[in-house]
């Protein structure tokens, strides 16, 4: 039966074995807990199945590709009918997740932002192995003073140690996107920058990319009444524009923030 793909889904399946072999190729998953989002026609989850993994569980938003899979794959994987923006990961598995997942564009950066900003001490997967539009994937591993640099990537980098993998033409999926890929490897980092509550750091990057193109004296006299006090604690230099600004320095200013607000 040939799947139509559901273009309010965002759906694009991924067709071409070579970069399906080198995506299961980046991660030792062998004896491991595996999660794949969005698996579409099972093409990725045959080669995932071929390494051996201790477990795999699949979560398939489309029930109509969900019927699909389970013909496809019988009893040997765990199938869900789920929306995976509705789904509380910790419940998945007891064991650290590898997660592999071709996100629908349209909602690629919510999904990863939840995950990263919820998560508080434990992560709930070991490695996430993550397929993004080209454009998002270069705001995701995008560095200070870049163009591309932001409040998504100040976000993801906060807690995870992210490395781009390598770009993906609109000729291995079908049907072709009209944007090319990247394939993104997150880790958890050992230790990060401690904040009392990750939604300060939403706030206050909101309020400094909000003016993007002025400089970083605005937003702060909108947060502190003493706004020139935190700059030289800080040592900020007030003639710089958010996009200069690390994300240590960002973390500085939410502790600041919330020193105020308890």
């Amino acid at each position: 039966m040939l799947i139509k793909p559901k273009k309010s889904l965002g759906q694009n399946f991924l067709i071409d074995k070579n970069i399906i072999e080198k995506i299961v190729s980046i991660s030792k998953i062998s004896n491991k807990d595996v999660l794949e989002i969005g698996p579409g026609t099972g093409n990725l989850t045959e080669y995932i199945l071929r390494e051996k993994p201790s477990k795999i569980i699949l979560i398939e938003k489309d029930k109509i590709l969900y019927d699909q899979l389970q013909l496809k794959f019988q009893n040997n994987i765990e199938i869900r009918n789920e929306d995976i923006l509705k789904v509380n990961e910790k419940n998945i598995s007891k064991k650290k997740l590898i997660v592999f997942g071709n996100l629908p564009y349209n909602i690629s950066t919510k999904i990863v932002c939840n995950w990263v900003l919820k998560l508080e001490k434990n992560f709930w997967f070991s490695e996430l192995i993550l397929m993004f539009q080209k454009e998002v994937a270069d705001r995701v591993i995008s560095k200070i003073n870049d163009t591309n640099y932001g409040r998504l990537s100040i976000f993801l980098n906060w807690k995870m140690n992210i490395r781009k993998v390598f770009d993906i033409s609109p000729n291995c999926f079908y049907p072709k996107p009209k944007v090319h890929s990247t394939l993104v490897h997150f880790f958890p980092k050992k230790d990060y920058f401690k904040i009392k509550e990750s939604k300060n750091l939403e706030k206050i990057t909101r309020i400094f990319f909000n003016q993007k193109r002025k400089k970083i004296k605005n937003p702060l006299k909108q947060l502190f009444v003493n706004y020139k006090d935190i700059s030289e604690n800080l040592k900020l230099d007030l003639n710089l524009r958010p996009q200069n600004l690390s994300l240590e320095t960002y973390c500085k200013i939410v502790r600041e923030y919330e020193k105020l607000r308890s």
